[in-house]
């Protein structure tokens, strides 16, 4: 079964852009590699951190949103986690949230149908008259 997960990692402050694409096309290489899907990679650039890791005090944000099994994931992680320049990283699986707040807007929608006022011409079965 596929899940969505979100993958965020810091490297350090000081790696050349180039390294950044070798890391992740790497990372999406390894995707591929277990059938995943990398749906999308955001960078979110240099940032500071919240507190000093390993020393440093800002870090380059990546953002990867990536489909599929736990074993990928697992693979994901533990690359990051013998890869140097990464700082730090965090995954989490978004789809159960996704779900959640497809069926919160499901429930708005319908609630926002009901108390929607009815007009005499939409009881005769005629369609709303065009505004200007």
């Amino acid at each position: 079964m596929n899940r969505t997960y979100e993958l965020m990692f810091i490297v350090r402050p000081d790696m050349a852009e180039e390294e950044q694409d070798k890391l992740i096309s790497t990372l999406e290489t390894a995707v591929a590699a277990s059938s995943g899907l990398v749906k999308s990679v955001e960078r979110m650039g240099k940032r500071r951190l919240a507190y000093t890791v390993r020393k440093f005090h800002d870090g380059i944000y990546v953002l990867l949103t990536v489909e599929g099994g736990g074993g990928l994931i697992h693979e994901l992680e533990r690359r990051l986690r013998v890869t140097e320049p990464v700082i730090k990283f965090l995954t989490v699986r978004i789809d159960e949230e996704q779900k959640r707040l497809d069926k919160i807007k499901a429930i708005k929608d319908a609630k926002r149908k009901a108390a929607a006022p009815v007009t005499p011409a939409e009881v005769a079965g005629e369609a709303p008259a065009a505004t200007a």
